[in-house]
């Protein structure tokens, strides 16, 4: 069999969209990673999720632990076992051995390495520091993360089912508004719904045998926000998706920045910055959540329009 390339590894298993995280600091490792372990190796992708919970659990082992060295050693750890999570999905694309199965274990796999990380960290810094304000932010990082996972996917449906409908109308029958709505919703190698796609890219310019066009519904926002469109198209020539703080993004700040912050307690009187990170993290992902919501909302106006339309046309 002819050995697999970096080339087949980039035109085969990346992603045309992905977080920016991923593009640049996971990718280039993850790609290489992939090429040795498809070529020399038959490490099938449940085994490389596999490892990235076993490397999860020592993340989480150094988080408790709760010095400086033991924080930058979890980062570490922590990043590690999210470039074998990208890479099982890679491996999985790039070979034909992906499972149903595989699909579930890496879902699971990577909520608990999260959870569990997130948790070790804050209660760890709690039981070191005695400050409750970590006590105080474990149950809002939880929320804030399961938030954006019920968020996502009701997105991903919604715009789903408006496509749908769209193109019903166009071809003058009537559908029904759950004929759009999946039973599954596709994550990313590392588990994480990515709404953005499907909100950026699944409802421009539906398709229609009419002669008149079906309006893309997704205009409002660009109509908003003039240099939107030109920094998107920026973004995207560089495969970065214009949901800049999503749950990658997320996971990455509070369990590989906030920790590695550990070390300018070598040079100033504080410990670390875990607590101004996490507080970001958590803003910053509400922030681009409700981005979210808010494109949608003005997609389901141009959509209640478009209907219109083309029920009088």
């Amino acid at each position: 069999m002819t050995p697999f390339t970096f080339a087949d590894v980039r035109e085969q298993t990346y992603k045309p969209r992905d977080a920016w995280w991923t593009v640049f600091l996971v990718d280039p490792l993850a790609g290489r990673l992939v090429v040795v372990t498809a070529n020399r190796t038959s490490i099938t992708p449940n085994q490389l999720t596999l490892g990235a919970g076993v490397l999860g659990l020592a993340s989480a082992a150094c988080f408790a632990m709760a010095t400086w060295p033991w924080l930058v050693a979890g980062a570490l750890l922590f990043h590690l076992s999210f470039v074998l999570d990208c890479m099982d999905g890679k491996i999985a694309r790039l070979k034909g051995t992906g499972s149903v199965f595989g699909v579930w274990a890496d879902f699971v796999f990577d909520r608990i390495r999260f959870f569990g990380c997130m948790l070790a960290l804050l209660i760890g810094q709690w039981a070191h520091t005695g400050e409750v304000v970590y006590l105080l932010l474990a149950p809002v990082a939880t929320f804030v993360d399961m938030l954006r996972y019920l968020n996502g996917p009701e997105v991903a449906k919604v715009r789903r089912t408006m496509r749908w409908q769209l193109k019903a109308a166009a071809l003058g029958h009537r559908v029904e508004a759950e004929h759009g709505d999946a039973e599954s919703t596709d994550h990313d190698d590392a588990g994480s719904v990515d709404p953005g796609e499907e909100t950026e890219e699944g409802a421009r310019g539906v398709e229609a045998p009419r002669k008149e066009a079906v309006a893309d519904v997704n205009a409002g926002f660009g109509a908003r926000f003039r240099g939107y469109e030109r920094v998107r198209a920026s973004l995207l020539r560089s495969r970065v998706r214009p949901h800049l703080f999503s749950g990658i993004e997320f996971e990455m700040f509070v369990c590989v920045v906030a920790p590695l912050t550990a070390v300018v307690s070598l040079f100033t009187p504080w410990d670390n910055l875990v607590v101004p990170v996490v507080v970001f993290s958590v803003f910053a992902l509400l922030l681009f959540e409700a981005v979210l919501v808010y494109k949608l909302w003005l997609a389901t106006r141009s959509f209640a329009r478009e209907m219109a339309r083309l029920a009088d046309g």
